[in-house]
C-alpha cells in the first residue's frame, strides 16, 4: 500500500473517494491549492468514487469568484458534493453557508496563513448551522475526514472539518486509507434522515426553509456506553436551542416548518421514542458522530471523542486549547519534561459544533481547579469565543464551588524552541493567586496569507493600453502593490475602497478649482497674465480635454510670473490636469457577493470610469453552473441610463479597445468598459487567448459594442455595435424578425427550443432534414439501398464517396451520400447497406467532420448493428509516421471504424479497403482492388450498360470554362445565403488576387451551433519589388482596419495581404486598393505573381534601377482579361474607373485560355545580399553592377521551387539551375520566354508535378535553353554567367546610410505581422510615420519593413515617433532576427499546424540555451511552415521545421545560410519537447565545435554537415535521399 505525508493529501483523497463533485478552490488558475494535486493524480489514475461508482467531477474555482456559489446545482442535482478550501472564502461566504448547512455537503478547511493559521475565522461562522469538526495530527486529518463525510451522509446536514497543515506537517507518514474501511464507515446503504422545504420559490439568496428531519421513533440510538453519555448529558433545552441556532449549538436551521415521511428501520441496538416528525438536533449529531467513531474504533483500533482529555486523573490544572496543538503535546510528550509538568492536562473539542454544554465537565477529572482557555484568535473582544463557550458550559453543569476557574491567553505564534517556555508563562500565571486575564503568549506579528492578490501577468494587456492612453494622467485607485496605510490589500482592491478614495480625490480637486477661482479674483500676481489664463482654466476645469490642453500653459504663466499667489498654486500644479481616473476589477464583482461597489458608482452618477476583466473562457461558458449568478454587469450599467458602458476584447479588436477606453474618459459620469481575457491557466499563451476570444467574439458570447448615453444630438449612436459577424448576422435576423416572431407565436415550443439551444436543435434539424430530402430524391427508384457516409479533411474521402454514389446510383441502387456528422446518427441502426469512407487527419484522428459521429459510435453501449451489412474503405499513409511506435496511426480512423462496427453487430459486405499513398497509384490502387468486391458483395458487379463516369473537374477544366476567369464571381458575390463562393470559383478568384478561407480556430464550435463555417478572404496586392509610398501605407492601413482584421501581413514575397475580409467587403476592399494605385491581379493564381527585388538601402540609386527592371517585368506579364475590372472596379452606373494598371481586354496573348500549368515567381536579388532567395523561384535574376556603377544585367536562374507532398517522393524543392547571362534590356524578354516553355511544356495533368523544377528536370537543363533560346529574339542568347557573392540572406536592422546620404532604417516585423497589440502598437506607429510622408517603405523578402530615403532634417521627428511606439528596438538574438514563418493557422486551409503564431513561442524557449552557449547574437536562419507547400521557404534554412500534425513537425538541418543550398531531413514528426532537446544538444555542440577561423565563424547549417549531423543535399532531385531518420517499416 501506498502512503500519505500531508493532511491535505488525506483529505483530499477521502473527500474524491465520498463525493460526486469536488469543488476545489484555488488560490490561482496557475497555482494548484494543496488538495488539488491529489485530485489530478486520482483522476488520471482513472479512480473512482465509492459514491457514485465512477469518476467523480472535480471542478477548480479561483478564491475570488463566490466558489461556494457553485455547490449549489450539483446539490440540487443530488450529488454528493464536497468542497476543499482555504479559510480566507469563509467570513465572504456566510450567506452561502446558512443555505447550505442543511444539505449533505463537508467542507474541508486549511486553516491558513501558515505557519500561524488564525483560528478566529472558524469561531466568527460557528453559528452558521453546520457541524464543525477539528484534527490535528495527519492521522486524524484522514480520520476527520471520512467522519465528516460519514456524518454528512447520515444527518443531511453540512459540516465543516478544519485543521492547520502545519500543525502535522513533521508527522510521519501515513499508509492509505483502506477502501473497504471507507465503505464501512459511510454506510451508503444505512439510513438517511429526509429533508422539507416551505412552499414558495427556491433561490439562493432567500431562505428557502430546507429543513433536516427525522421521525423521532426510528431515530438510531448507539447504546454504547459514551454514546448513553452523551445523549443523557444535552439537556432538553439545548436540543431545543440547537434548532433555533442559539450560541448553545450551532448546527440547526431557521426553518419553521417541518414534516417527513422518513422510516427508519430500528434495531436492536436502538432504542424507541413516542413518535413524532421533528428536526434533526444537537442530539442527534451528537449520537451519530459517536456511533461513527465507535465503528472507526472497532474497525480499525483508533478512538476519537467529542472532547478529548489527555493528562493525569487527579490534575489540579488543564489547557483547553483551541488552536495548534502539536507544539504543547510535544512538550507534554517529552520524557524529560515529565516531572515539570506533571499533573497538568490538555483538553481539546474534537466536535467544535454543536457545543457540547455540560459534557464538559463529564469528560474533565473534577480535580480540575483551574483551565488555561488558549484562543488563537485575533482579539476582537475582551472574551474570546471559546472562554464565553466554556464558562456558560461549566457554570450551568454544577454548583459554584465545582465550578474551574477559567483564566483566559490570546494564543501567539509559538517556536517549538520556546515552548517550554511558553508553558511556564501560562501555568506560572494560572497558579497565582490572582491570574491575569487575556495574557498573550507567543509572537503576535502577522503572517502574510497563502492567497495573495495578484493581477496574473497576462491581464497587463488592459493596463498597458491604459498606460498608452493616459500616461502620467492615468489614477488607477485600486492598483494592486499601493500602499494605503492600515488597510488590507484585500479591502484596497475592493470596488468599494476604491471608490471611496477616488470620491475623496475628486473633492480635494473640487477644492482646488475653488480656491483657483477665488485666487484668480483677488490674487496678488506680478501680471495680470495669470488671473486671464487662470479665469479660463476654471470655467473648463470639468472638461477633461480643454482643461488638459489648457494645463500646461497655465503652469508656465505661473511659473514666469513667480509671485507667491503663483508659487501656492504650483505646489498643487498636478491638479491642473483632470485625471483618468480608474478602478479595475475582475469578473469576480458580476458576482452579488462584489457587485454592490459596482451598484454604488452607479447609482451615484460619480465620473469614476471602471474596468472590469471577464476571464471565462468560452470553452467553459456551458460546463459551468447554470445558477451562478454571474450578473451581465455591461446590461446592468445600461439599465442605470446614465453610465457609458464598452464591451471589448483586446484579442478581438484593438482599435475598438482604444476608442472605448478614449471615451470612457471623456465621458461625464460613470464608465463600464467591460472587457474580455480569456484563460484557463494565468500562464497561458497569448495564442490560447486568441483562440478563447475569437470563438467567444465571433459566436456572440461575446458581443462587442458601445453605448454612449450622452449622444444626445444624434451625430453618433448612443448604441454601437462592433462585432463585425454579429452585426451581419443581426442584419439577417432582423429581416426575417416579422416572420420568426409569427412563428414563435404559433408554435411556442419552437420557441422555447431555440432560446434553450438554438445550436443543438438547429444541427438537429439539419441532419434530419438533410436525410429526408435524400430519402424523398430516391423515392420511386428501384434497387437495394446503400448509404455512403465519409470523413474528409483533404476532399479524397468526399470524391471517393462522391465517386461510389455516382456509380452505385448507374447500377440501379438507391444511394444517398453524406459526410459522417451530417447524418443523424439515430437511423443508423435501420440501414440496410452502409459504406464508410474516411482519411486519417492529424496524429491518427478521425476528420473534423467525422469525429462527433464516431464518438458516438465509440462510446455508445446500447448501439445495435446486427442489421446492417457495411463495409469501409480508408484513405492513409504508411510513412506519414516513420517510426515503428507510431505505424499504428496508419489508416487508423478506418481500422477503428471497422473493428466496432463489426463489435457491435454489424455483418461485413466486404472486408476492409485501405488506399495508400505510398503505392503506385497512391489511394487510388487499394481502390480499385476494393470497388469491384463491394459491387459484388452487393449484386451489382455485373451490370450491363453502365456508363463511364464523366472525369472530375480540373483546374484545366476550370480555366477553360471561366471565359478569361470569370466564371460565376460576380454572381457569387451577390449571394447573401452564405459567406462563401463555389469551389470553381474559389480556383479562379485566385488569380484576381484573392483565397477563401475560413477561420480554423472557429471551425468546430460554429459547426456545433450549426452553423457554417467562419469564412473570410484572403487579399494579397501585386507590388513589384516590395516598395509603396507612406500614402499608399496609410491606405493599406485604412482597408486593414476597414475591411479585415485590422492586422496586416508582409508576405515572403514582398507585398501586403489582408486576413478576414468578409464576402460582403471584398469587392469594397479591391477598389479601395486600386484608389491607391494598386492592384490584387496576378498576385495568385496559375500565372506570374509578383515580382520581388532586394531592398538593398545601402546604394539607393543603384536599387532603383534594378527595382525598375521588376515593375517592368511585373507588367509585361500581366494578365490581359477584362473580368478583374468587370467584376471589382465597374462602378453601378458602369462608368469608366481608373485601373491600376494598363487597359484590359479579352485576349491573352501570353497566357491563353487556360493560362499556366501552375503558379510562377520571379525575383531579383542584388549581391551581395540574396534577401529574396534568388535559388527558390521558377526564375531568379542576379542583378550584375558594371564597371561604371549601373545595372549591367542579369545572371538567369530556372527551376527553383519549393512546393512538397510529405512522404511523396516525387515531389522535392530545387535551387534553380543557372541559364547564363542575359542584358538589362532583355530581361523582361527572357523572363517571357521561359515563362512560356513552361506554359507548353509544364505538366497540366498532375498540378503536384506541373511546376517549372520538374519541366526541367524531366527535359533535361540544356534540352530546356535551347527551347528558350529558341524563343529569343534574333542575335539574343545566354552568354556565360558573370562572377557574383552572396554573403547571407537575411535582412541588416537599423539604421543604414546610403552613397546619397540618405537614410534608412530596417524594422523588425516578426513574421511579418504589423498589428498593434498591449506591448507594441506597431500598427499605430507606422501609421504616425506614414503620415509624415517622408521616404519611402520597402517590404522586404523576409517579411520586414525598411523605412526609406530619409534626409536629416527628417531625422529627429521619425526618431522621436519610432522611440514613442518602440519601434527602434533591434536588440533581438540573432537567432529570431533570422526567423521566418508562413501564416499558417487559423487562416491557411492547407495548415497541418501552427507556423506564425508559434514560432515566436519556440524561440522564445531557446533563447535561454543560445544565451548559456554564447549563441545570442549568432545569425542563424530558423523558419517554419505549416505544412510542405514552402511559403516561407523552409528547405533552404539552416534549421527548418514543417508541420505535419497540429503540434508535429518534420525538422531539417543543413541548408545554406546564403540560401544556395537545400536542408535534409533530419527528425519527423516530433512536437515541442523533443525540438528543444534536439535544438539544445545542437547548439551546445556548435558552440564548442564550430571553425572560427576566417572573416566569419562557421554557420550552423555548414556545421551539421561538417560534424556529421547531416547529410549534404546536392540537388533537388536528392533531397530525400541519405535523410538521417530513414522511414522504419512495418
Amino acid at each position: 500500500m501506498g502512503s500519505i505525508s500531508t493532511a491535505a493529501q488525506a483529505v483530499a483523497r477521502i473527500a474524491y473517494f465520498s463525493s460526486d463533485v469536488i469543488l476545489s478552490v484555488q488560490p490561482s488558475l496557475q497555482v494548484d491549492s494543496q488538495f488539488y494535486k491529489q485530485f489530478k493524480r486520482l483522476r488520471e489514475s482513472n479512480a473512482r468514487s465509492i459514491v457514485s461508482k465512477g469518476v467523480p467531477e472535480v471542478w477548480a474555482i479561483r478564491y475570488n469568484e463566490d466558489p461556494l456559489l457553485s455547490a449549489f446545482h450539483p446539490l440540487h442535482s443530488g450529488s454528493i458534493v464536497s468542497i476543499t478550501t482555504a479559510s480566507s472564502i469563509l467570513l465572504t461566504s456566510i450567506p452561502h453557508l446558512y443555505h447550505l448547512a442543511n444539505h449533505p455537503i463537508v467542507i474541508h478547511v486549511a486553516l491558513e496563513p501558515s505557519p500561524f493559521p488564525d483560528f478566529s475565522v472558524v469561531s466568527s461562522i460557528r453559528q452558521c448551522g453546520f457541524a464543525f469538526l477539528h484534527s490535528e495530527t495527519l492521522q486524524e486529518a484522514q480520520d476527520i475526514a471520512l467522519t465528516a463525510h460519514a456524518l454528512a451522509l447520515k444527518s443531511g446536514k453540512g459540516v465543516i472539518h478544519f485543521f492547520d497543515p502545519t500543525n502535522s506537517k513533521h508527522d510521519d507518514p501515513i499508509s492509505i486509507e483502506d477502501i473497504d474501511v471507507v465503505k464501512k464507515v459511510l454506510d451508503l446503504d444505512g439510513t438517511r434522515v429526509s429533508h422539507t422545504t416551505t412552499a414558495g420559490p427556491s433561490t439562493l439568496y432567500a431562505e428557502i426553509g430546507r429543513l433536516a428531519t427525522i421521525t423521532e421513533e426510528r431515530v438510531e440510538r448507539p447504546l454504547e456506553r459514551e454514546t448513553v453519555a452523551l445523549s443523557t448529558a444535552i439537556s432538553p433545552q439545548s436540543k431545543e436551542a440547537f434548532n433555533t441556532g442559539s450560541d448553545d449549538s450551532s448546527v440547526g436551521s431557521s426553518g419553521r416548518d417541518s414534516s417527513s415521511d422518513l422510516h427508519v428501520a430500528s434495531s436492536s441496538a436502538t432504542t424507541v421514542d413516542a413518535a413524532s416528525v421533528r428536526p434533526v438536533n444537537a442530539g442527534d449529531i451528537f449520537d451519530w458522530t459517536a456511533h461513527i467513531w465507535g465503528l472507526l474504533s472497532k474497525t480499525v483500533g483508533r478512538s476519537y471523542r467529542a472532547i478529548e482529555y489527555t493528562g493525569a486523573e487527579d490534575a489540579k490544572f488543564a489547557i483547553f486549547i483551541f488552536g495548534s496543538t502539536g507544539v504543547f503535546v510535544d512538550v507534554f510528550a517529552d520524557p524529560n519534561r515529565a516531572n515539570e509538568f506533571e499533573g497538568i492536562g490538555i483538553v481539546t473539542a474534537r466536535l467544535y459544533r454543536p457545543w457540547i454544554g455540560g459534557q464538559i465537565s463529564r469528560m474533565i477529572p473534577s480535580s480540575i481547579e483551574r483551565i488555561a482557555v488558549l484562543e488563537q484568535v485575533r482579539s476582537t473582544t475582551r472574551w474570546g469565543p471559546s472562554f464565553l463557550d466554556l464558562l456558560s458550559s461549566l457554570t450551568r453543569s454544577g454548583g459554584a464551588a465545582s465550578v474551574p476557574r477559567l483564566v483566559g491567553y490570546r494564543l501567539g505564534y509559538v517556536e517549538s524552541s520556546t515552548a517550554v517556555q511558553a508553558l511556564r508563562g501560562i501555568f506560572q500565571n494560572l497558579k497565582s493567586p490572582s491570574p491575569i486575564q487575556n495574557l498573550e503568549i507567543g509572537s503576535h506579528r502577522d503572517f502574510t496569507s497563502q492567497i495573495s492578490l495578484e493581477r496574473p501577468q497576462i491581464e497587463n494587456a488592459y493596463t498597458k493600453i491604459l498606460n498608452q492612453l493616459f500616461g502620467d494622467r492615468l489614477y488607477i485607485a485600486n492598483q494592486l502593490g499601493s500602499q494605503h496605510a492600515g488597510i488590507s490589500a484585500t479591502t484596497a482592491a475592493s470596488p468599494e475602497y476604491g471608490f471611496g478614495s477616488l470620491i475623496a480625490r475628486m473633492e480635494h480637486r473640487e477644492r482646488f478649482i475653488h480656491e483657483v477661482g477665488e485666487i484668480s479674483k483677488c490674487g496678488n500676481f506680478a501680471t495680470e497674465i495669470p488671473k486671464n489664463w487662470l479665469s479660463r482654466w476654471v470655467s473648463h476645469a470639468r472638461n477633461t480635454s480643454i482643461s488638459n490642453s489648457l494645463a500646461p500653459d497655465v503652469i508656465a504663466r505661473l511659473t514666469m510670473d513667480g509671485s507667491k499667489a503663483a508659487k501656492q498654486l504650483l505646489d498643487a500644479k498636478k491638479l491642473f490636469f483632470k485625471e483618468s481616473q480608474w478602478l479595475i476589477g475582475s469578473d469576480a464583482w458580476a458576482y452579488d457577493l462584489g457587485n454592490s461597489g459596482v451598484h454604488h458608482v452607479l447609482a451615484s452618477g460619480a465620473d469614476v470610469n471602471m474596468l472590469i476583466i471577464d476571464s471565462q473562457p468560452y470553452s467553459e461558458r456551458l460546463a459551468g453552473d447554470p445558477t451562478r449568478r454571474k450578473k451581465d454587469i455591461g446590461l446592468y450599467a445600461m439599465n442605470f441610463g446614465n453610465a457609458y458602458v464598452a464591451s471589448v476584447a483586446v484579442y478581438g479588436s484593438y482599435t475598438q479597445v482604444l476608442q472605448a477606453m478614449a471615451e470612457a474618459d471623456l465621458f461625464e459620469g460613470p464608465s463600464v468598459v467591460v472587457a474580455y481575457l480569456p484563460y484557463n491557466k494565468e500562464n497561458d499563451s497569448a495564442l490560447t487567448v486568441l483562440q478563447e476570444t475569437k470563438k467567444a467574439v465571433d459566436l456572440g458570447y461575446w458581443p462587442l459594442y458601445r453605448w454612449n448615453p450622452g449622444n444626445d444630438d444624434g451625430s453618433e449612436p448612443k448604441f454601437s455595435l462592433d462585432s463585425e459577424r454579429i452585426k451581419r448576422e443581426l442584419e439577417e435576423f432582423l429581416r426575417r424578425d416579422n416572420q420568426m416572431t409569427q412563428l414563435m407565436k404559433r408554435d411556442p415550443d419552437f420557441s422555447s427550443h431555440l432560446a434553450g439551444s438554438y445550436g443543438t436543435e438547429v444541427r438537429v434539424l439539419q441532419k434530419r432534414k438533410a436525410k429526408d430530402t435524400y430519402e424523398k430524391l430516391l423515392e420511386g427508384l428501384f434497387g437495394a439501398p446503400l448509404t455512403i457516409l465519409f470523413a474528409s479533411d483533404n476532399g479524397n474521402a468526399q470524391d471517393i464517396a462522391k465517386r461510389l454514389g455516382n456509380r452505385g446510383r448507374a447500377r440501379g441502387l438507391k444511394t444517398m451520400v453524406m459526410a459522417m456528422d451530417d447524418y443523424p446518427i439515430e437511423d443508423l441502426a435501420t440501414e440496410e447497406n452502409v459504406v464508410f469512407v474516411t482519411s486519417t487527419a492529424g496524429q491518427g484522428e478521425f476528420p473534423q467532420n467525422g469525429r462527433a459521429f464516431w464518438e458516438v459510435v465509440r462510446t455508445s453501449g446500447d448501439l445495435d448493428l446486427s442489421s446492417i451489412n457495411y463495409s469501409v474503405f480508408g484513405l492513409g499513409d504508411s510513412h506519414y509516421w516513420p517510426r515503428k511506435e507510431d505505424k499504428i496511426y496508419y489508416n487508423k480512423p478506418s481500422k477503428d471504424l471497422d473493428a466496432r462496427i463489426s463489435f457491435l453487430g454489424g455483418g461485413k459486405l466486404t472486408d476492409i479497403g485501405l488506399g495508400d499513398d505510398q503505392d503506385p497509384d497512391a489511394f487510388q490502387t487499394g481502390y480499385a482492388e476494393w470497388e469491384p468486391r463491394l459491387w459484388q458483395s452487393l449484386g451489382v458487379d455485373k451490370v450491363e450498360g453502365v456508363l463511364e463516369e464523366p472525369p472530375p473537374l480540373t483546374n484545366e477544366d476550370i480555366k477553360l470554362q471561366s471565359n478569361y476567369l470569370r466564371g460565376t464571381i460576380a454572381e457569387g458575390l451577390l449571394d447573401e445565403s452564405t459567406g462563401a463562393i463555389s469551389a470553381s470559383d474559389q480556383q479562379l478568384t485566385k488569380f484576381h488576387g484573392t483565397y477563401m478561407q475560413d477561420d480554423r480556430d472557429l471551425r468546430d464550435e460554429r459547426k456545433a451551433q450549426g452553423l457554417e463555417p467562419a469564412y473570410s478572404f484572403m487579399i494579397r496586392c501585386r507590388l513589384p519589388g516590395g516598395v509603396a509610398s507612406p500614402s499608399q501605407w496609410l491606405q493599406m492601413d485604412a482597408i486593414s482596419g476597414a475591411h479585415g482584421n485590422e492586422t496586416m501581413k508582409l508576405t515572403t514575397r514582398q507585398t501586403f495581404q489582408f486576413h478576414g475580409v468578409v464576402k460582403g467587403k471584398l469587392r469594397s476592399a479591391m477598389r479601395a486598393i486600386n484608389k491607391a494605385l494598386m492592384t490584387t491581379i496576378a498576385a495568385c493564381g496559375d500565372v506570374n505573381r509578383n515580382v520581388m527585388c532586394s531592398s538593398l538601402p545601402e546604394f539607393s540609386a543603384y536599387h532603383r534601377e534594378v527595382y525598375a527592371i521588376s515593375q517592368r517585368i511585373s507588367d509585361h506579364l500581366l494578365p490581359s482579361t477584362a473580368a478583374y475590372y468587370e467584376i471589382w472596379l465597374k462602378d453601378d452606373e458602369d462608368n469608366k474607373v481608373q485601373v491600376g494598371g494598363d487597359a484590359v481586354q479579352d485576349y491573352e496573348p501570353l497566357y491563353g485560355t487556360t493560362y499556366l500549368p501552375r503558379k510562377f515567381k520571379i525575383t531579383i536579388a542584388i549581391p551581395p545580399h540574396n534577401d529574396t532567395d534568388v535559388y527558390a523561384h521558377d526564375i531568379g535574376l542576379i542583378a550584375i553592377k558594371g564597371h561604371d556603377g549601373h545595372l549591367e544585367g542579369f545572371n538567369v536562374l530556372a527551376g527553383g521551387g519549393m512546393g512538397v507532398t510529405h512522404n511523396n517522393k516525387k515531389t522535392y524543392p530545387r535551387t534553380g539551375s543557372m541559364l547564363g547571362f542575359v542584358p538589362t534590356n532583355q530581361a523582361h524578354v527572357v523572363c517571357e520566354k521561359i515563362m512560356l516553355v513552361q506554359r507548353d511544356h509544364g505538366d497540366r495533368k498532375n498540378r503536384k508535378h506541373a511546376r517549372l523544377k520538374y519541366t526541367i528536370d524531366d527535359m533535361g537543363l540544356d534540352v530546356f535553353k535551347s527551347k528558350v533560346e529558341d524563343l529569343l529574339p534574333e542575335g539574343l542568347r545566354f552568354a556565360a554567367a558573370r562572377p557574383f557573392k552572396f554573403i547571407s540572406n537575411i535582412d541588416t536592422f537599423g539604421w543604414q546610410q546610403d552613397e546619397k546620404g540618405l537614410n534608412h532604417f530596417t524594422f523588425f516585423i516578426e513574421n511579418g505581422r504589423v498589428e498593434d497589440t498591449a506591448n507594441f502598437p506597431m500598427r499605430t506607429g507606422l501609421r504616425e510615420l506614414a503620415k509624415l510622408g517622408k521616404g519611402e517603405f520597402r517590404l522586404t523578402g523576409n517579411q520586414h519593413l525598411t523605412l526609406s530615403n530619409i534626409e536629416d532634417g527628417d531625422l529627429p521627428v521619425v526618431k522621436s515617433l519610432m522611440t514613442q511606439y518602440k519601434l527602434g528596438n533591434t536588440s533581438f538574438t540573432g537567432l529570431r532576427l533570422s526567423s521566418s514563418a508562413c501564416v499558417a493557422f487559423p487562416t491557411c486551409g492547407l495548415a497541418m499546424a501552427e507556423s506564425e503564431r508559434y514560432l515566436p513561442i519556440l524561440i522564445t524557449k531557446l533563447e535561454s540555451t543560445l544565451e548559456e552557449n554564447g549563441l545570442a547574437q549568432e545569425s542563424i536562419v530558423m523558419r517554419m511552415t505549416g505544412c510542405p507547400n514552402g511559403c516561407a521557404r523552409p528547405w533552404l534554412a539552416e534549421v527548418a521545421f514543417v508541420g505535419k500534425a497540429y503540434g508535429a513537425y518534420n525538422m531539417y538541418l543543413g541548408g545554406g545560410y546564403h540560401g544556395q543550398r537545400l536542408n535534409k531531413l533530419y527528425r519527423s514528426s516530433i512536437k515541442e519537447d523533443e525540438i528543444l532537446e534536439i535544438m539544445k544538444g545542437l547548439l551546445k555542440r556548435y558552440a564548442l565545435e564550430r571553425k572560427g577561423d576566417g572573416e566569419t565563424p562557421e554557420r550552423f547549417g555548414d556545421w551539421c554537415i561538417r560534424a556529421g549531423v547531416i547529410k549534404e543535399t546536392t540537388e533537388g532531385k536528392a533531397f530525400h535521399e541519405e535523410v538521417a531518420e530513414e522511414e522504419a517499416d512495418e
